[in-house]
């Protein structure tokens, strides 16, 4: 997803690049102006209350504003990212719309700021006040719209460039040469993007297989816990015999351990188009940390997919298994395999569902052929790097 808020004084274009940003990279629009006059349109209850401030002669609040861009995010989640403009006004609101990214699981790429001398937004100004005869395009009134757009605005973008994202462009090219830079930004941000895949199952849902699978179709770095923590043993690292030390003692491996390997394979993963993740996040806590971690790295979740399979299925196929060489020391009888999908109903099923509600879960009927099971996930994978 590329989300962009782009900025500029009175008379810097804003609007033709709008344009030429929605049409090449299939984003949606966002002017606090046209959402509020739709909800207000629509008669919600959002738009009445924001009807009755705007009547009464007042300003519509920061609360109302915010959820009316978070109603609109969430009904346009097809889109493959968002343009801002208008928003964020303020420093403060600056902070409102990085406290939005987050609760919506994503975060904004970049501020790009269209910078025009402002004898030349004047002069911009008034000849398009001579064209299209606007009364607001005289000298006096375009010189206190000028004076605001600095007021508000500098201290916004001083957030942006304290955090890393803020880009200056030099509006005073022609416009051939301006999107010509947006792009090559955008081009750049668009290379980080990672697809970052979390598949969920029940064990014996095949998530370990289809994920290994998947991973070396995609080009993506396959993240599973259990294999890292044996590794880490095989290396005879200090780590590796802290683990051994906690299995001999039929100990649980606490998250600290866990977090610092996964964080390792993402700092020294390089090349790669994104991750899947199997048997990481199991908790609610570990679903925190995940989130945290990606986005320390300048990346989000992409995608959740759960294999499901019916639980008699799932009981015959782990039956199976341990009567194999691939059997696991926890399925080498009913009642432990009873146990394991016990412990991923009350651990692991709260996740999914929480990041049902976030930002929705992708089911996949695991019953099949494992060809007929990987064609399905494929083809979901396929979707998401559409997207990026």
């Amino acid at each position: 997803m590329l989300n962009i808020a782009l900025f500029g004084p009175p008379g810097a274009g804003k609007g033709t690049q709008s344009e030429l940003l929605i049409e090449k990279y299939k984003l949606f629009y966002i002017s606090t102006g046209d959402i509020l006059r739709k909800e207000i349109a629509e008669k919600s209850k959002l738009g009445l209350e924001a009807k009755s401030i705007i009547a009464s002669g007042g300003l519509v609040s920061d609360e109302i504003i915010v959820q009316i861009i978070e109603k609109t995010i969430k009904e346009n989640q097809e889109s493959k990212g968002f343009l801002f403009d208008g928003f964020p006004r303020t420093y403060v609101q600056a902070y409102i719309l990085s406290g939005l990214m987050i609760k919506l699981n994503t975060s904004l790429n970049c501020l790009i700021s269209l910078e025009v001398d402002q004898e030349d937004s004047v002069t911009r100004l008034l000849e398009r006040g001579k064209i299209s005869g606007r009364s607001d395009d005289n000298e006096e009134v375009i010189r206190n719209r000028l004076k605001e757009y600095n007021d508000k605005t500098l201290p916004v973008l001083q957030f942006y460039k304290e955090r890393g994202i803020y880009h200056a462009i030099n509006g005073a090219n022609s416009i051939e040469g301006v999107s010509k830079d947006i792009n090559e930004i955008l081009q750049n941000e668009l290379s980080k993007n990672l697809l970052n895949i979390v598949l969920f199952g029940y064990p014996g849902s095949g998530r370990g297989s289809q994920g290994m699978a998947l991973a070396e179709k995609f080009g993506l770095e396959y993240v599973a816990t259990g294999k890292m923590l044996e590794q880490e043993i095989e290396k005879n690292t200090d780590t590796g015999k802290r683990i051994q030390e906690l299995y001999d003692n039929g100990q649980l491996v606490p998250d600290e351990i866990v977090v610092q390997l996964i964080e390792q394979k993402i700092e020294n993963s390089k090349e790669i188009k994104g991750f899947i993740f199997k048997g990481f996040p199991r908790t609610l806590v570990q679903s925190y940390i995940l989130d945290g971690l990606l986005k320390k790295h300048g990346s989000a979740i992409s995608e959740i997919i759960d294999i499901e399979v019916p639980t008699l299925e799932l009981i015959s196929r782990l039956d199976a298994r341990s009567k194999t060489n691939r059997c696991m020391p926890y399925d080498n009888s009913t009642a432990k395999i009873v146990k394991r999908l016990h412990e991923h109903e009350i651990k692991t099923v709260p996740v999914i569902e929480k990041y049902n509600q976030q930002h929705g879960v992708k089911k996949i009927d695991g019953m099949g052929t494992f060809e007929e099971v990987f064609e399905k996930l494929s083809n979901e994978i396929e979707k998401e790097f559409k997207k990026i």
